[in-house]
């Protein structure tokens, strides 16, 4: 029998980088009965794991972390090829040169901290110690030797650093790898995929729809990140055109490796091939 809610719940990332990937999407719209939850990553990805959210956008490591339960939605991701001007790690000295350290990580997504420590564990070969602590750079610089932010309170704090030295996980990533990376992805719910497939479709066709017509004229997204974060209508436009949202065999690729590191420190427990949902078909994304 299929599941019942009363309301199917879309997930939205509050970051500015998902923009293009909601604006367009409007609950009322439906044929079916929704409501939008906008949240930083962890609520979401929490959400997702657990049920209560049925569709939308969750960190690339919470989707491998929940993968049973979860099916991705094709052609929809937030990537970077290189450099993604948001996830950045404030330091005193060179990264090159935290050998010892100490870092503060932001607690609002897994994704970009897990990143660093495979960047740090792996390419450097070192172990920092890490400690959890609320997004705030001055603070997070009083008790660590680098700080890593991310989202609007990274691309704020980089407007306005003039005192520490600034590596973007992206970047560093893309020299060592080749590979792009994957922040975020969209994911279903298994079981609503299953148990509302004519509702989710419809809601996944809405969110390509989105990315569609916002890469289109960028102009509606730029004023508005403009008006309600700061900066120049030149930065945001080139924030946004530098970002990728596509999920193709590029991006699956740098995906699957994060995983496969992910999963040789012990931050995954198993070594996940993500799957993709096209109307109620499973695809397992190439090795």
């Amino acid at each position: 029998m299929p599941g019942v809610y009363k309301k199917t719940v879309i997930g939205r990332i509050s970051y500015t980088n998902a923009w293009p990937l909601y604006y367009y999407v409007n609950p009322q719209l439906l044929d079916t009965p929704a409501e939008m939850l906008a949240a930083v990553p962890s609520v979401l990805n929490e959400g997702m794991k657990n049920g209560d959210i049925h569709i939308g956008a969750l960190s690339s490591f919470a989707y491998a972390e929940a993968a049973d339960k979860l099916q991705l939605i094709p052609d929809l991701s937030v990537s970077a090829n290189g450099a993604v001007k948001s996830i950045l790690l404030f330091s005193r000295v060179p990264v090159k040169e935290l050998k010892n350290a100490t870092i503060a990580m932001t607690n609002t997504s897994a994704t970009s901290v897990n990143l660093l420590r495979i960047l740090m564990e792996k390419a450097m070969g070192v172990k920092p110690e890490y400690k959890s602590m609320e997004p705030d750079l001055d603070t997070m610089m009083e008790q660590a030797d680098a700080a890593l932010l991310i989202g609007d309170n990274a691309i704020k704090a980089s407007w306005y650093n003039r005192e520490y030295v600034v590596t973007d996980l992206g970047e560093w990533w893309k020299e060592w790898t080749g590979c792009s990376m994957t922040f975020a992805v969209c994911a279903v719910n298994r079981n609503a995929a299953s148990d509302h497939p004519e509702a989710m479709s419809e809601i996944a066709s809405m969110f390509r729809d989105s990315k569609q017509r916002s890469l289109r004229d960028l102009r509606p997204i730029v004023n508005e990140a403009v008006s309600l974060i700061g900066g120049t209508e030149l930065y945001w436009r080139g924030y946004f055109n530098n970002l990728c949202y596509d999920f193709n065999e590029e991006q699956q690729k740098g995906l699957r490796l994060y995983y496969k590191y992910a999963y040789e420190l012990g931050l995954l427990k198993k070594d996940v091939t993500p799957e993709l949902w096209r109307e109620n078909i499973v695809m397992r994304v190439k090795e």
